[in-house]
């Protein structure tokens, strides 16, 4: 923490190694937040940038006695939804829209591929409470900061995001209970007849 508050000093001060130092210890986990959240890597980069960004020319708001991560993805998560926001007033062309779950590659897909697929239909407080809680490692109550609502919320919305994933996972032919989904034989249709 003490080494996050003289980088911050430094920053403030001018010191242009400082911002590149900044940046690049946080733009990893800004941009997997983006991606995650807006599930387009053109936008996902264009966001993660401007949040970046924000971060450094707000930076004398940042609080130095919380860390300095949640604050930063605080910003990232905000220029999200922003963005989501904007693409909802956008129209939608209707002559490219396909069935997601009418997809016949996705039983040959890997565990991954098909949990990155499923986040992207969940509702966006509850992509982004997975996201910043399996993903970015951080506690409900960062999370209740990062999204400004209360820790019961998270936890709320955290809990419903596992439910639906692990319906979806099950329509799909994944069993979320095995200890490990992405091995042959965890999928139903790769086990054996005798089998339990």
């Amino acid at each position: 923490m003490d080494d996050e508050r003289e980088l911050v000093r430094r920053c403030l001060a001018g010191d242009a190694e400082a911002v590149r130092q900044l940046i690049e210890r946080f733009e990893h986990v800004v941009f997997g937040l983006c991606f995650r959240m807006l599930r387009h890597r053109h936008d996902a980069e264009d966001v993660a940038q401007t949040a970046l960004l924000r971060a450094v020319r707000h930076l004398g708001g940042w609080d130095g006695s919380r860390p300095l991560q949640p604050w930063i993805l605080t910003i990232a998560a905000n220029r999200c939804r922003t963005h989501l926001e904007r693409q909802r007033r956008l129209p939608r062309p209707t002559d490219h829209a396909f069935d997601v779950e009418a997809s016949p590659a996705a039983k040959n897909e890997g565990l991954a591929e098909v949990m990155e697929e499923l986040l992207g239909t969940l509702r966006e407080e509850y992509r982004t409470c997975f996201v910043l809680h399996h993903q970015s490692e951080l506690g409900l109550a960062e999370i209740g900061e990062i999204l400004g609502c209360p820790e019961g919320t998270v936890k709320t919305w955290l809990f419903r995001a596992r439910k639906e994933l692990a319906e979806k996972l099950r329509e799909r032919g994944w069993d979320p209970l095995q200890p490990d989904a992405s091995l042959p034989g965890s999928r139903p249709d790769e086990r054996k007849a005798s089998d339990p």
